[in-house]
Formats: C-alpha cells, sequence, structure tokens
C-alpha cells in the first residue's frame, strides 16, 4: 500500500521533470497497479518507452513493482506514495524545481484537454453542476499570493484526510463512500508578468 505523501527531493524533482514520468506516475496513484503493457496503451507509447519511464520512476523511490501481481513477462507497478509534495520556495535546486513545475503545468494542461473533449460532454448533471472551471484575475503582492496559497492548501488538506478507522473499514470492505468519485484538483496561482497581459 501507497504511504500518504512524499516531499520531493532534488533527485525525485529531476526524475519528475518529464511529463510522461509525471503521467505514469499519476495515472498508477489513481488508477491502482497496472503493468507496462496497460500503460503503454493507455498513453500511445511503445512498451520500450513506457518501460524506460517507469524504471526511472522506480530508481526515484517514486514507484516500485507490485511482487504481489503478475508473471515474470508481466510486471506490474504501484505508487509508493499518494500525494508527491513541493514549495518552489524551499526548493535547493531551483532549476530543478522549475522543471519540475513545467512538467507538471504540461500534464495538466493534456488532462484539461482530455476532460474538455471526453468527460464534460458526457458528465452527469450533479456532477457538472458541482465541478468547477473557474478563472480570476486578482491583483495580489507575493506575500498576499503565498498567503492564499498556504490558506487553499488547508481547506484542501481537510477534504483529503478520513478517520483512519474510516479509511481502514472502506478498504477492508472493499468499497467507497457511497456517492463519492475520485475528483481531480488543479490548482494554478501565478503572476501574469506584464509580457503576458
Amino acid at each position: 500500500m501507497a504511504d500518504d505523501d512524499i516531499t520531493l527531493d532534488t533527485a525525485a524533482l529531476r526524475v519528475l521533470a518529464h511529463p510522461m514520468r509525471l503521467a505514469l506516475l499519476n495515472r498508477l496513484r489513481r488508477q491502482g497497479p497496472a503493468t507496462v503493457r496497460q500503460l503503454a496503451t493507455h498513453f500511445a507509447l511503445d512498451s520500450g518507452a513506457a518501460s524506460y519511464h517507469l524504471r526511472r520512476l522506480a530508481a526515484g523511490g517514486l514507484i516500485e513493482e507490485d511482487t504481489e501481481r503478475g508473471t515474470r513477462r508481466d510486471r506490474w507497478w504501484r505508487a509508493r506514495h499518494r500525494i508527491s509534495t513541493h514549495d518552489p520556495s524551499t526548493s535547493p535546486d531551483a532549476a530543478e524545481s522549475r522543471a519540475y513545475v513545467q512538467a507538471v503545468a504540461l500534464a495538466d494542461s493534456e488532462t484539461l484537454r482530455r476532460v474538455a473533449g471526453e468527460v464534460v460532454p458526457v458528465l452527469p448533471d450533479e456532477w457538472f453542476g458541482a465541478s468547477a472551471f473557474m478563472s480570476r484575475t486578482l491583483h495580489l503582492t507575493p506575500g498576499e499570493l503565498d498567503a492564499m496559497k498556504r490558506e487553499l492548501a488547508g481547506v484542501i488538506e481537510r477534504f483529503r484526510v478520513r478517520e483512519p478507522a474510516e479509511e481502514a473499514e472502506t478498504e477492508a470492505e472493499g468499497a467507497e463512500v457511497e456517492g463519492a468519485e475520485r475528483v481531480v484538483l488543479q490548482l494554478q496561482m501565478f503572476p501574469l508578468l506584464a509580457e503576458d497581459t
């Protein structure tokens, strides 16, 4: 079973500075263990490329082989952590931090493209009404932006954390909370520089 969180160090940032690796890791986190072949098919990769990226993720300590599944021909991989955390303001390596954030932005934009074409048109009314696709322009200082980031992180954490007994009971039953679905939360906060306005 995956640990809850990992704070990304420089080595992990370097591994995840590739949008495909980030996409593979996110897929394993959201959908659970998978084989190289399944992941290659899903992402329209050849098996060699998928295998290469998975080996890099494993070397970075982000995924591991699921030895309880598969055979020598079909190796299964699983995520080692549910969530990666990274705070650019505390990163010791600015270049690696920026490369990782670029990969996150590219992976998120691909997710939004897929959602726009495949999910929004068929989303049930109840879920469509509860969903949010917001874009706002605010005038903030770096300190205000940082304060907003931390406040929103607190709100997200309150919805993410469940009581340990409730989690164990849900996992033991193999069921989820009634009416609950996995929800992707994407939040981008960055300044519009003069040339972008």
